[in-house]
């Protein structure tokens, strides 16, 4: 038999998925959880992406478009990108603002539509208004990790190579639409920059100018986080919560720190708590565990166990051979 053709089901292979079907099918019922089917409306995840990608190239001019941007095209093509972005992000939002609707039960599944479709043109539009003011910040961003990185060559190369910029212009775009309280999306939004990236921020956070995240790997960021300008932030840090021991009790909770301005965070430390500010200009130390507050101008340190070991071995052998 050819390696190339796919082997024939047999009769004992359709019993087997037969069977399979009935048991994963068959059982299917309201209160399963793991399954959407019936409902009319649900954002696509895929959709969203796409989303995002037409908003990098509008964000990032002739960076990200298949072809050449000059200033004779630049008009028409970003015309033409944001109403492929007006009409996606409509559809989206449309289908989210549904979604809700439905699962709060606020009214029959097949009413309001209207008010669905008035809503979701209303946000689309209050979200495209915000673009012009990303592209501030991010331009910022992008400095802030240009001036920040003696290894970067350029902006350039910031913007096509560096995640902490990609996770970045992520957040902050899903941050405009998680404050018009538009459901699912921002954080579909931010879970793909987490994907792609590693680098994990609730589109809750809120981030002030000029945020640098460098390497950036394994860096999560808590949806109530607060955080100042000129901020750098390490791969390996967490802005967390204290405890989420109560789960959903601690919903609509201030329950992550607040970083304030020109604070520099080394790789591996953890800051958590709610009531845990980082004053300016402090500089926490990589390793670091904290969960107080700390006054502007400090630096916190930590004392490894192990490191203070060797020292003081380091110590006593320089000490055993002078008396030698």
């Amino acid at each position: 038999m050819s390696e190339n053709k796919p082997a024939h089901p047999t009769e004992e292979d359709g019993k087997l998925i037969d069977g399979l079907v009935e048991e994963l099918v068959g059982g299917l019922g309201p209160d399963d959880q793991l399954q959407h089917i019936n409902k009319a409306f649900l954002p696509k995840r895929a959709r969203v992406i796409e989303g995002i990608e037409l908003l990098r190239q509008v964000v990032f001019p002739g960076f990200f478009d298949e072809e050449r941007v000059t200033p004779d095209n630049a008009r028409d093509h970003i015309r033409e990108l944001l109403a492929s972005i007006h009409a996606l992000f409509y559809d989206q939002v449309l289908q989210g603002l549904c979604y809700e609707r439905n699962v709060t039960r606020d009214q029959a599944e097949h009413e309001g539509d209207e008010g669905c479709t008035s809503k979701a043109r209303e946000l689309t539009g209050q979200f495209l208004k915000t673009i012009p003011e990303l592209r501030r910040k991010l331009a910022l961003d992008v400095k802030a990790a240009f001036d920040g990185d003696p290894a970067a060559v350029s902006t350039d190369e910031a913007i096509f190579s560096y995640p902490g910029i990609d996770a970045i212009f992520i957040q902050r775009a899903a941050h405009e639409l998680y404050k018009l309280r538009v459901p699912l999306i921002p954080r579909i939004m931010t879970e793909y920059a987490h994907s792609e990236t590693g680098i994990d921020i609730h589109p809750g956070a809120i981030i002030g100018s000029s945020f640098f995240i460098d390497h950036g790997t394994g860096v999560v960021v808590g949806e109530t986080t607060t955080i100042g300008n000129n901020v750098k932030v390490y791969q390996g840090v967490t802005l967390g919560a204290l405890s989420t021991k109560g789960g959903q009790d601690w919903r609509g909770m201030k329950r992550h720190p607040t970083i304030e301005d020109n604070v520099t965070i080394y790789p591996n430390a953890t800051i958590l708590g709610g009531e845990t500010v980082v004053g300016e200009g402090c500089v926490v130390n990589g390793g670091a565990f904290l969960t107080h507050s700390v006054e502007p101008g400090h630096t916190v340190r930590i004392d490894h166990p192990q490191l203070q070991l060797k020292a003081q071995r380091s110590r006593k052998d320089k000490k055993t051979t002078h008396n030698n």
